[in-house]
């Protein structure tokens, strides 16, 4: 039995998909139990690069099991909004990790 869950990618998350897929709602049908973690890679997109995924209105974590009829709003990195209040992707605002990661690239280059 499959599931038909219902996504939307926002901003440059777009540029994974399709062109008749992006900036618009699209269905995806999901065989057995999927996290979302699981439904964002099937769909090419890399799970570091999302900072806000929510379900049906509700801020989740990766491993949120999906289930049918699910509405899935899927958001790239903020950087110009604090959003560390409300995702519960990961402990920490992606913008600072990935911040953290070039400073660090940068200051081994020399």
């Amino acid at each position: 039995m499959s599931d038909t869950v219902y996504f939307r990618l926002y901003e440059e998350l777009n540029d994974y998909l399709p062109e008749e897929k992006r900036k618009r709602t699209f269905s995806l049908s999901l065989k057995g139990p999927t996290t979302v973690k699981e439904a964002i890679s099937l769909l090419g997109v890399p799970p570091e690069e999302v900072d806000l995924v929510l379900v049906n209105g509700e801020s989740v974590p990766f491993n949120h099991m999906t289930r049918n009829a699910d509405r899935v709003s899927v958001y790239p990195i903020f950087e110009s909004l604090d959003v560390s209040m409300v995702t519960r992707l990961r402990d920490k605002s992606l913008l600072a990790i990935k911040l953290a990661r070039e400073l660090k690239n940068h200051s081994t280059k020399k």
